[in-house]
């Protein structure tokens, strides 16, 4: 067994080895006549003008085609909704970590009023049993009485017509 590792190590290992040969013609042998490139059979020019010609389409080929021409509007539409929804989605996306950086460096006594506030909103739908109006006015009703308590100044802007937009805390 170490034999022949011995002996496939060898010649192996001469492989890797790089040398450059150079040839030089014998000063006594008589010279010969070179041979042009267009005599060379691996060398040979074609005769007349060579012209591409596409072949036919494959049946396989045809069917992908059409189902390309098919989806063509659908991928179109596809790419206009993403170009139109990704600037929202990106203002979405860090509202979400603004909101995730105040949440962790919340105000001392927030999360308590939150607290408060959303068990008002929970006790506005318990008494909202039966009626589908009632359902759409009393929590947001209880909810908005609990944030006026801990929120005042807020709320005063809030209640003012056509200061909405202008509340501290909306942007």
């Amino acid at each position: 067994m170490f034999k022949v590792i011995q002996r496939s190590v060898g010649p192996a290992s001469l492989s890797l080895l790089t040398f450059k040969v150079y040839a030089a013609p014998k000063k006594d042998s008589p010279p010969k006549n070179s041979v042009k490139v267009d005599e060379l059979s691996l060398y040979s020019v074609p005769e007349g003008q060579s012209k591409y010609v596409e072949e036919a389409r494959s049946q396989l080929e045809e069917s992908i085609s059409q189902l390309r021409h098919y989806c063509e509007p659908y991928t179109t539409w596809c790419q206009e909704t993403y170009s139109q929804t990704k600037p929202k989605m990106q203002s979405l996306v860090q509202w979400g970590l603004d909101s995730y950086d105040y949440l962790q460096n919340a105000p001392p006594g927030f999360f308590p009023r939150l607290g408060v506030i959303g068990f008002a909103g929970l006790i506005g739908l318990l008494l909202a049993r039966g009626s589908k109006i009632k359902k759409l006015v009393y929590p947001p009703g209880f909810m908005g009485l609990a944030a006026s308590l801990y929120y005042p100044q807020q709320a005063i802007v809030f209640a003012q017509p056509g200061n909405v937009k202008n509340s501290p805390g909306t942007k």
